[in-house]
């Protein structure tokens, strides 16, 4: 028998419910879980009102095993600080509650290992869909974990979604990296840039590779050359990129006209490391990004990148998630030409 102290702390339950409104606990069960077989509105209201009285929670966990499944879309993200990934996840939530679905968030921070934990645990939690939205490291090894993982997940009855590229063996949707970069380095021929340098991450991340060799073959189709010294690695960030520029010989910096950083996070650390060696955009050098982020509309002057439209990428995760369509095989990006990089006189 639980002693009085430890009743005032005991979790309120349906057959408490169920006993203050005067009803069977199968009559408060469907009523609160939203059970299909109806119950008279004077019951109903009934036992809304005794489930707002005492505090009643539904247990989550609970529903999870009866219904084998959870209204929880698990969206995995590299780096929610960063505004690319933040835009998404916000884009996907309000899309996902309009679709009745909650999201929760988790972060891999590009590991491997750690995105196979959290894959592990969400079967666990039952979650109706995981939408993968890391640009993590792809190696063999690591793939074929991953993909064990995310089979066994959806043979429990969930739903993968991958906002990526991928060999991986479920829906996705493929963002434009490739033709997106190439648009950017044909855009930037016509405007008169000849002499380039690249601010690249690690090129394990797929992205990364993608994006690198789109630029190269729109600037090749322009009979222009992007030798492998004009790629300069730094950190995936915007600090990596400010200090990449800040180290850069003078010489190097002398004779680049360009400079196409990966992200718009990096686009803007080089912008910041170009003012700190007391250079101007685009007077003495071009900027160019990637992604069209929300912050950039308060830059000056505005940066050419490429964007990729985030806010329909959300609608189409929830709507590949329900059901409702087949995951397209590939979101379009497009160009965005603005004042950092003008014509080239």
């Amino acid at each position: 028998m639980p002693s009085a102290e430890q009743a005032r702390f005991r979790p309120v339950t349906l057959a408490d419910v169920a006993r203050s409104a005067g009803v069977s606990q199968a009559t408060a069960s469907r009523v609160v879980n939203g059970s299909a077989r109806s119950v008279s509105p004077a019951l109903t209201q009934s036992v809304l009102a005794a489930a707002e009285e005492l505090g009643y929670a539904t247990n989550v966990q609970a529903q999870a095993v009866a219904r084998g499944t959870t209204t929880t879309v698990a969206l995995l993200v590299s780096d929610i600080a960063t505004d690319y990934f933040s835009s998404m996840a916000a884009a996907v939530m309000a899309n996902a509650e309009r679709a009745g679905l909650d999201v929760t968030i988790a972060v891999g921070e590009r590991r491997m290992e750690r995105e196979i934990e959290l894959v592990r645990a969400l079967r666990a939690q039952r979650a109706r869909a995981i939408v993968m939205a890391e640009t993590g490291f792809q190696t063999p090894e690591g793939a074929d974990r991953l993909a064990e993982e995310l089979r066994a997940y959806e043979r429990g009855g969930g739903k993968v979604v991958i906002v990526s590229r991928t060999q991986l063996p479920f829906d996705h949707l493929d963002l434009d990296n490739v033709g997106g970069a190439r648009k950017l380095g044909g855009a930037l021929a016509r405007l008169g840039y000849r002499r380039f340098l690249v601010l690249a991450g690690d090129r394990r991340l797929v992205t990364m590779h993608d994006r690198i060799e789109g630029f190269r073959s729109g600037l090749a189709e322009r009979g222009i050359d992007l030798p492998e010294e004009a790629v300069v690695a730094c950190d995936f960030s915007w600090e990596g990129a400010r200090r990449a520029v800040s180290e850069l010989d003078d010489a190097v910096l002398e004779r680049t006209e360009a400079i196409f950083a990966l992200n718009d996070e990096m686009a803007l650390g080089a912008i910041a490391g170009l003012r700190g060696r007391g250079m101007q955009v685009p007077r003495d050098v071009a900027v160019a990004g990637f992604d069209d982020i929300r912050s950039l509309r308060d830059v000056t002057p505005g940066l050419t990148t490429v964007r990729i439209p985030l806010a329909e990428v959300g609608a189409l995760v929830v709507d590949v998630v329900t059901g409702r369509r087949d995951a397209p095989a590939l979101v379009p990006a497009t160009v965005v030409l603005r004042d950092s990089t003008p014509l080239l006189g």
